[in-house]
């Protein structure tokens, strides 16, 4: 039998970095500082933002229906941005920080106006980080947090709906609608009639995308994998350009240029230029 332990474990974000530059991976996903053991990141205020949102809007699907919007939501916003103000979002300055903290206001205000699924019942994986064999023989295990799964009673299905936060938007080369339809479809019992992206910055509802083929989101998927895994034993991770713009800020944080300013929950060293 396969073990979880020793398998490779991909992710959306870890698959995107390796895509971006395998030496951009190894820094994000394999490396450890020697003193403390722990991975390291890079904290940036746009970051910042979108991990406060995404907290709270998280935490609103453990509540009753009815409670959701019981406690306005900028009222959670001052709790949660405790973690991140300062130093520790990435922000130079109060004028920056209360910039980037206005922008989470009005996110938060879009969903108290027009609620739309954050008001309808949620479905939970029964998974603290939601994981399945993507492949056995090879030991590669698939895994990532779903931001929201609306149910619809009519079909007995659920809604894939992930915010966003940031100004770029996915485009249709994207790995993450594909990789979210393969989890959900593997780690509960309901299946997948609709998948959305929610942009808060400028939109009001999630707009609908089309569901992609399982079949051919799994092959993408496991080929990308399949060189990870490869890289992985190889200890082969080379920037196609010896430094690049997606690895040259974490040399710089391994090369001791960075400022420690905190650590994540998940015990990763959080760094700032």
């Amino acid at each position: 039998m396969a073990d979880k332990y020793k398998a490779t474990w991909v992710s959306h974000s870890s698959m995107a970095d390796f895509i971006k530059c395998p030496r951009l991976y190894f820094l994000r996903n394999v490396y450890k500082d020697p003193i403390s053991g722990n991975k390291v990141t890079i904290m940036k205020p746009a970051l910042a933002l979108g991990q406060v949102v995404h907290d709270i809007v998280e935490s609103l699907s453990f509540l009753p229906v009815d409670q959701r919007l019981a406690e306005p939501l900028v009222n959670k916003l001052e709790k949660a941005w405790v973690a991140v103000a300062g130093k520790k979002g990435g922000f130079t300055s109060l004028t920056e920080e209360e910039k980037y903290k206005e922008q989470a206001r009005e996110m938060l205000a879009k969903i108290e106006t027009n609620p739309g699924p954050v008001v309808n019942k949620a479905v939970k994986i029964p998974q603290d980080l939601p994981h399945y064999w993507l492949s056995e023989k090879d030991e590669i295990i698939l895994c990532g947090k779903i931001d929201w799964l609306e149910h619809i009673p009519k079909t007995d299905s659920v809604h894939i709906i992930d915010f966003k936060t940031g100004k770029v938007e996915e485009d249709d080369t994207s790995l993450q609608l594909p990789i979210y339809h393969l989890l959900v479809t593997n780690t509960q019992n309901r299946g997948v009639t609709k998948a959305s992206y929610w942009y808060l910055r400028r939109a009001d509802a999630p707009e609908q995308k089309e569901l992609p083929d399982l079949e051919e989101a799994h092959q993408k998927v496991y080929e990308i994998a399949k060189r990870i895994k490869l890289a992985r034993q190889l200890e082969h991770f080379k920037c196609p350009k010896d430094g690049c713009r997606y690895c040259l800020p974490y040399e710089a944080i391994i090369s001791g240029r960075g400022e420690l300013v905190a650590k994540s929950t998940y015990n990763q060293d959080i760094y700032i230029l």
